[in-house]
């Protein structure tokens, strides 16, 4: 047999072998898929014993069930409460700002200079000897090059205005719904009675006013998840974006196996503190020490019997023991005891940041810079200051 015969053979014999291969390898994708699928979406891991999805999925007439796949909705509407926000900070925020007469941005300049800019492109905080060195190229005092540098990250540093903007975007939010919120869950008997939540679980309807309420919180999570990256960088990022993750997860989760009247309550808890919060921000930002200094004080007891007392005495209590003692503990139920327990442990977290602040407050008579503030307060921030301590003592010694 000639070369040229045996050539086209061979290619052949090649890509049969080569399709079937591509096919074999697209039939255990699926088939790994489908496992992996029907491994998440069981029944035995979701729900409690005896209790199907189909059960879930034709309920009474008149009677609703939470659907897992509604959870996806939240993600379009996320976009929507964020163009919403950037309305908000455009029409009303930003107004507001200019009454209160917050400062637009810096107002002080640094001197025009090629090669401090092309150094600070690649680092902002330089330290003592490299401080040293730029003096020596350009002729300049130490001490002009160090307030150089300062001045510049102040440049790049967000105004008062946009830091305003963002928390009165948050305040109105978390009032808003807190109100939405406290008006259906007053009427509701597992607000004052947290047993109620577990009897007859999951066969409990679901009101327009808990899908609503879920709606709202999960899009505005999945929001803040987006905007962290855009927002102003602070010092508990990673924190909060463990924060917003375990929120979402935790939302998810308590969605899809219809566990919404602890969640309801859970969401309630969290938004009750972060209105004064916000509100402590919005006053600092306008120059008004002694409203943000009550407001601070408010903000600091209600995170105190919300987080530290009721959150985890009356909420995790019910979730742990009430919900063991009525229906029995399953797969699901342990993943959500332990995102509440995440969420627990960042409060304490938290918690330590605010009595830091709360001890510099009774030392200086008003409260401290919030130790979530800009980039500026950073580690990085720090460490350059500390350089630059050591600079300015060596310049004065000479």
């Amino acid at each position: 047999m000639c070369l040229h015969c045996v050539v086209p053979c061979i290619s052949a014999v090649f890509c049969h072998c080569l399709c079937r291969c591509t096919f074999l390898k697209a039939i255990f994708r699926f088939l790994m898929t489908f496992s992996i699928s029907a491994w998440f979406w069981s029944e035995r891991f979701w729900l409690p014993e005896n209790v199907s999805w189909s059960d879930l999925e034709n309920p009474p007439p008149g009677v609703k069930y939470p659907q897992a796949g509604q959870t996806l909705y939240a993600i379009p509407l996320a976009v929507g409460v964020f163009l919403l926000r950037l309305l908000f900070e455009r029409l009303v925020a930003k107004p507001c700002a200019h009454i209160l007469h917050i400062q637009t941005g810096v107002s002080c300049r640094t001197q025009p200079s090629t090669v401090l800019e092309g150094f600070y492109q690649s680092k902002t905080c330089p330290d003592k000897r490299q401080i040293e060195g730029l003096s020596k190229q350009l002729d300049w005092d130490a001490r002009k090059i160090q307030r150089w540098f300062h001045i510049r990250r102040n440049q790049d540093r967000p105004s008062l205005q946009t830091k305003f903007c963002e928390s009165m975007w948050r305040f109105t939010f978390y009032l808003a719904i807190l109100i939405y919120a406290i008006h259906y869950l007053w009427v509701s008997p597992w607000m004052w009675d947290t047993r109620q939540c577990w009897h007859n679980y999951p066969f409990q309807p679901m009101s327009p006013e808990q899908y609503n309420h879920y709606a709202a919180e999960l899009a505005f999570y999945w929001s803040l998840m987006f905007s962290q990256f855009t927002d102003i960088k602070r010092k508990d990022f990673n924190i909060m974006f463990i924060h917003h993750m375990a929120s979402i997860t935790l939302i998810t989760f308590s969605y899809a196996n219809n566990m919404l009247r602890a969640g309801s309550l859970v969401m309630l808890v969290h938004d009750t503190s972060d209105i004064f919060l916000e509100a402590a921000k919005m006053a600092n930002y306008a120059k008004y020490q002694r409203l943000c200094d009550g407001m601070f004080v408010v903000f600091s007891i209600i995170f105190f019997l919300t987080r530290l007392v009721i959150y985890p005495f009356w909420i995790i209590y019910s979730v742990l023991f009430e919900s063991w003692e009525i229906i029995g503990p399953y797969r699901v139920w342990w993943v959500l005891n332990g995102l509440l327990l995440v969420l627990q442990i960042l409060h304490i977290m938290w918690f330590y940041l605010i009595t830091h602040i709360a001890v510099k407050a009774i030392f200086k008579g008003k409260v401290a810079k919030d130790d979530r503030s800009d980039i500026e307060s950073s580690s990085d921030e720090e460490t350059c200051s500390s350089h630059t301590s050591n600079l300015n003592g060596e310049t004065h010694g000479r």
